[in-house]
């Protein structure tokens, strides 16, 4: 089942990127591919992985030291899936993940990493950048997806990307007044 931040994710990549998509892809181990996308017309892939968090303590992504070992640990462990290197190591490089993105064609170089995330600290872009990650923060996703769908008159059948394009037509003909 995917969840609602991880759909609107999704329908940032099919809407705004013009992408096919495939969810909540399942690795050999316990780890899970979030979301990759196909631009079908300029041919880019991308391997998404989505942590939105709202709760001030852990909405940011740092750059702070990754250590595996404190993923363990029940009060460091939440703090160390909010950097980049935990995403970077594990969700990007676990070799599971490896193995199971090299089955669709994304093999080293031949795709592009992103983590969507609330926000970041003020370091983290140029980190991942280094990294070859790149950052979206959900707000701006967010107002973007809903320029794109607002402008569509088509139904949209999904419940969730119905419920802002509906928001989005409703802001317009508010503001118009």
């Amino acid at each position: 089942m995917t969840e609602t931040t991880e759909k609107i994710v999704e329908s940032y990549f099919r809407f705004c990127r013009d992408c096919a998509t495939m969810t909540n892809i399942k690795c050999s181990g316990q780890h899970e591919i979030d979301l990759l996308a196909i631009d079908l017309k300029e041919g880019v892939r991308y391997h998404v992985e989505s942590s939105v968090h709202i709760t001030p303590g852990f909405s940011r992504l740092t750059s702070k030291p990754f250590d595996p070992q404190l993923l363990k640990d029940r009060v460091k462990g939440p703090g160390m899936r909010r950097t980049l290197g935990f995403f970077d190591q594990v969700k990007f490089g676990a070799p599971d993940v490896r193995s199971k993105l090299a089955e669709y064609g994304f093999t080293a170089g031949s795709y592009r990493k992103v983590i969507v995330t609330w926000d970041c600290d003020h370091d983290v872009r140029a980190a991942a950048e280094k990294a070859d990650i790149e950052i979206i923060e959900f707000p701006a996703l967010l107002e973007q997806l809903k320029k794109s769908i607002g402008d569509r008159e088509a139904y949209i059948m999904d419940d969730t990307i119905r419920a802002l394009q509906l928001f989005a037509i409703a802001e317009k003909k508010e503001n118009q007044k």
